[in-house]
């Protein structure tokens, strides 16, 4: 981890953080922020770091074997990637897509239930890269099938909008429907009031977006982990699945 804006210090993969205490609980929770620690209040691991510890690992203390750290250090970004492709795919079953697709998706979802119970060496040795190709295109035709169904009237814009660098861009008020931000830069842009609805937001980066006022209801694959770091109100409109942040308040 390199010191940034979200992170006050350098610190070595693989090394517990120095604010860690012995019973796990952060040194400095109450003041992350004052303290140049923004990013670990944003931070989700989606259940993986519990699946590591207490199943994979069978809730051995890491702080008293070196080789246990060491081992589970390693599995735990594996881990998770395999709980955030579960999260995209559950959610994309949640949604009415053909019968092929939505048997497809059945299966990879059994498939990373299978993964996330593997033990620590058998984990080590898959291929991510290989599990994450056919998830991917996946959630790519859902994305596609769905962005198509609520598409209201005819739209001239290019839907396609992926990896778009969108930095601190003026988009207020924008009718943005249906288009694919996957990947895309949203950092400080300003989406106040803007129409999200079916937007694909898979790995866009949302940190300080304005979204005060803007429709989220039925964007796409968005997580908590990027509402959390970006900046909302009480009437931006969130999927029924996403908490509003307590700092939108």
């Amino acid at each position: 981890m390199v010191a940034s804006s979200d992170f006050a210090i350098n610190k070595p993969a693989g090394s517990p953080c120095p604010n860690l205490q012995d019973d796990y609980s952060c040194h400095i929770h109450s003041k992350l922020k004052d303290t140049g620690f923004k990013g670990c209040t944003v931070y989700d691991c989606l259940g993986a770091g519990q699946q590591v510890s207490q199943i994979t690992f069978h809730g051995q203390d890491w702080q008293q074997s070196r080789e246990h750290a060491d081992k589970m250090f390693r599995v735990f970004p594996i881990m998770e990637q395999l709980y955030e492709m579960l999260a995209y795919v559950a959610e994309a079953l949640s949604y009415q897509v053909n019968s092929t697709l939505d048997e497809q998706l059945l299966t990879q979802l059994e498939q990373l239930q299978q993964a996330k119970s593997l033990d620590a060496d058998a984990l080590l040795a898959r291929d991510m890269m290989a599990i994450r190709m056919p998830v991917n295109a996946l959630l790519l035709q859902t994305s596609e099938q769905i962005r198509q169904q609520r598409l209201k009237g005819k739209i001239t814009r290019n839907l396609n909008q992926r990896g778009a660098d969108w930095m601190g861009k003026n988009l207020k008020g924008k009718d943005l429907r249906a288009t694919d931000l996957r990947g895309s830069y949203l950092i400080a842009a300003n989406l106040q009031d803007a129409n999200l609805q079916a937007v694909d937001f898979i790995g866009a980066d949302l940190r300080d977006a304005n979204l005060r006022g803007a429709d989220l209801s039925t964007s796409l694959f968005l997580t908590q982990m990027q509402m959390n770091a970006a900046q909302g109100d009480r009437s931006t409109k969130l999927p029924s699945y996403l908490k509003r942040p307590a700092h939108w308040q």
